[in-house]
């Protein structure tokens, strides 16, 4: 169960009656699990709500106000760069109280992070348009993302995925960074975005080793 507070509820009043009113115009429910997607380059966050037969449709694509470093992932506290890879939220990493008006911890390091020494912590999604590492996404866009996460967290789903890309990775980006130092890298997060391209369902990730794994959804 999601915590809130005056701040978070007064923010649902807000943005729910418009929310629910664009989601039935989808042929969508509020509360339904939600799929977030980061695109650095392009300084979009996707999200997605889950509709007919597990698969996910896009309900709006918010603009990201501001994220700090360059493209490529964290390594280290204090490098200032924003998260790459794929993170999962569940209802204790929402924080209501924020200094950023509402806010979500990604979840950085994740497995794949510490198994390659990556240190840093509290990487959020956060309201406001600064940025030390994290995503702002100003305060309006932070209300409806906050509101339709904590929908469907409290309404069963166990954690929400975020798969944040340095920009769309399709085999046309990608070649055209084929001299980055992080190809290697962004070429282990493409399969992910290419398996959801198709099934328009979050794939299954692990880690394996050093790597990540990913497989389909049927």
């Amino acid at each position: 169960m999601v915590h809130q507070n005056d701040r978070a509820e007064a923010a649902s009043e807000r943005v729910r009656p418009g929310l629910e009113t664009d989601l039935r115009a989808l042929g969508l429910q509020f509360g339904s699990p939600v799929f977030m997607r980061i695109f650095k380059r392009e300084k979009e966050l996707e999200l997605w709500i889950e509709g007919k037969e597990g698969r996910f449709a896009l309900f709006r694509t918010y603009p990201i106000c501001a994220y700090s470093g360059e493209l490529g992932p964290k390594q280290r506290q204090g490098d200032n760069q924003a998260p790459e890879g794929f993170y999962r939220v569940s209802a204790g990493q929402l924080n209501p109280q924020s200094r950023f008006h509402l806010a979500f911890n990604l979840g950085y390091p994740n497995a794949y992070d510490r198994a390659r020494a990556r240190t840093g912590d509290f990487l959020m999604v956060h309201g406001s348009c600064v940025s030390i590492g994290c995503y702002a996404m100003g305060d309006g866009g932070i209300e409806e993302i906050y509101t339709l996460a904590a929908a469907a967290l409290n309404n069963g789903q166990n954690g929400f995925e975020v798969h944040a890309f340095p920009f769309r990775p399709d085999h046309a980006a990608l070649d055209h960074e084929r001299h980055s130092a992080w190809f290697a890298f962004w070429g282990e997060l493409a399969p992910a975005y290419e398996a959801f391209e198709q099934t328009r369902k979050p794939p299954r990730i692990s880690v394996d080793g050093l790597h990540y794994a990913i497989v389909a959804r049927p």
